[in-house]
């Protein structure tokens, strides 16, 4: 029992259980990833990562407007990021190359827009330290209130994801075939994208703009490496979303403790290092298992010119029909 609580103190430096601002960034933080991961599976199987990324650096000019203003950096992030999603749709074409570039025009229009709020926000008002604010986030300074908001938010996005399920399933497999059986398809592209805004606008907050391509992209692409199968993997991009970020949490205030004494690191650098390192796990384990398949195939073929044929490759949304 001794030994047990020897381990448990060591883990868990003192106060940790009972600080007010590690509550709320376990809350908040669990509720981000969670959402994240779910939206962000669509993002990887849609192949729209760049929109992904491109809302967070949208973000930079919501929250910097927001800080400009004196209101809440969130609803400069959602605001921002919203309005990216629209433009986004509306410009987009039906080919990925098409909707590439309508994001990139309207990424460049939105950092060209934060650029100007930044200068502004530094050179016109007492914003010290928003742009470290806005750039990493910080889990530690999210305020009891902002509570029910974040868990509001992560519900609608949630909600928008679980009503469109198989519609998004279905336009990622071919959006010919989707629309040939009545989906609409631009309707479900928009409402995705919105839920996409509201996920990256809360992972924004908690570990800033330029690192909230992370928290959506990561544990789903290291969820899908695992398995193919949408909803076993958003199953596993929970799981994964959920341990990188208490984790991180945990770590960044055990590293107060750390010499030199006083200087925390961020919580964003240990989510961000834990993502990849998962990553680099699940990409390991996939080819182990690829390789292992491989050699049971040769084996059961027997002699080369005998044997059946290979097996087709598994869609990454297979079982959708």
């Amino acid at each position: 029992m001794i030994a047990v609580i020897a381990f448990v103190n060591a883990i868990f430096e003192p106060g940790f259980f009972t600080s007010e601002p590690v509550r709320v960034a376990l809350v908040v933080g669990g509720a981000v990833s969670l959402v994240s991961a779910v939206v962000g599976v669509f993002t990887v199987i849609r192949g729209q990562s760049f929109a992904g990324h491109s809302m967070g650096d949208l973000g930079t000019a919501g929250g910097s407007g927001a800080f400009l203003v004196g209101a809440n950096p969130l609803w400069g992030f959602v605001t921002f990021a919203v309005l990216g999603a629209g433009a986004m749709e509306l410009f987009g074409a039906r080919r990925p190359r098409g909707r590439d570039t309508a994001t990139g025009i309207v990424l460049g229009a939105g950092l060209g827009i934060a650029a100007l709020f930044l200068y502004l926000g530094t050179t016109h008002s007492n914003t010290t330290g928003a742009t470290i604010t806005i750039l990493f986030g910080s889990m530690f300074v999210i305020g009891t209130s902002m509570i029910p908001v974040f868990v509001l938010l992560s519900a609608l996005a949630l909600g928008i994801v679980a009503l469109l399920y198989r519609p998004l399933l279905l336009s990622a497999v071919s959006r010919d075939i989707a629309s040939a059986r009545g989906v609409p398809v631009r309707t479900v592209g928009l409402l995705y994208l919105l839920a996409m805004a509201v996920a990256v606008s809360l992972s924004c907050v908690t570990i800033g703009a330029i690192l909230s391509t992370a928290v959506l992209i990561g544990p789903a692409a290291a969820a899908l490496r695992l398995t193919r199968r949408p909803g076993l993997a958003i199953a596993w991009a929970a799981v994964i979303g959920l341990a990188v970020t208490w984790l991180g949490i945990l770590l960044a205030y055990d590293s107060y403790y750390w010499p030199p004494l006083g200087r925390g690191w961020p919580v964003s650098f240990f989510v961000v290092a834990l993502i990849l390192a998962v990553y680099v796990a699940a990409d390991l384990v996939s080819r182990n298992v690829a390789r292992h398949r491989g050699r049971v195939v040769s084996s059961a073929e027997g002699p080369a010119g005998v044997g059946g044929r290979a097996q087709p490759m598994l869609s990454p949304v297979a079982g959708v029909d």
